[in-house]
């Protein structure tokens, strides 16, 4: 008995063995598989990922910016003097939005930075004509600046300079005539050509604010 016992274990370890290999083999099979599935939901989520980078560059990209002034600044502190950066930038998309941003940093790279989301921060929308000008006449304040502008026939261009044509064509405004009264700050003049472009009235929202109809402004 004992030796058959013996001789039934012996013979029952090779067949183990054989089948051991078999059942690994067919599990990994299956873990391939299911690694090979995991791996098409990962590309499938990286595709989402990536469209959606692909969208949030896509808005990133109608937005342009520029910067107007970069100028190093000192803050005294109790151990001496502090420098950094400050930089005007002016945010816009052509399309009737515009924002004038500050920012200050270190470095003139985290100073932009800073500028562009201030910028953004401050958006106006101005209402545009068919020829890409004012409807109206505007006039801005801000500090000792004043700024005037008046709508241009097309084909007129933008008359203007400094910061205030900066503001005007990152605007999308194409024709208008422009003058600065006062101060030449650059920060003072964009933020009062801002204040200019965001108190303009289209007929429209000037007839419906009178309680008059759209005929009887234009008579």
């Amino acid at each position: 008995m004992t030796e058959t016992n013996e001789q039934t274990k012996s013979s029952d370890v090779p067949s183990a063995a054989v089948g051991v290999p078999a059942a690994a083999e067919a599990q990994q099979e299956r873990r391939g598989g299911g690694n090979r599935g995991g791996g098409g939901g990962d590309r499938r989520g990286g595709g989402g990922r990536r469209g959606d980078n692909r969208r949030g560059q896509e808005r990133d990209s109608e937005w342009q910016e520029r910067v107007v002034q970069i100028r190093r600044v000192s803050k005294t502190v109790k151990g001496g003097k502090k420098m950094s950066f400050r930089a005007i930038v002016v945010v816009g998309n052509e399309r009737g939005q515009v924002g004038v941003g500050v920012g200050k940093a270190g470095d003139v790279i985290g100073a932009v930075r800073k500028g562009v989301a201030d910028g953004k921060k401050h958006l106006v929308k101005v209402p545009l004509t068919r020829t890409s000008s004012i409807p109206t006449d505007g006039h801005g304040v801000d500090g000792a600046a004043s700024i005037l502008m008046r709508p241009a026939a097309p084909g007129t261009g933008v008359i203007a300079g400094g910061s205030i044509r900066t503001v005007l064509e990152l605007a999308g405004i194409k024709n208008v005539l422009a003058k600065r009264l006062g101060s030449k700050t650059p920060l003072n003049n964009a933020r009062a050509t801002i204040q200019a472009l965001q108190s303009l009235r289209t007929h429209k929202e000037t007839a419906k604010e009178r309680g008059i109809s759209l005929e009887q402004i234009y008579s």
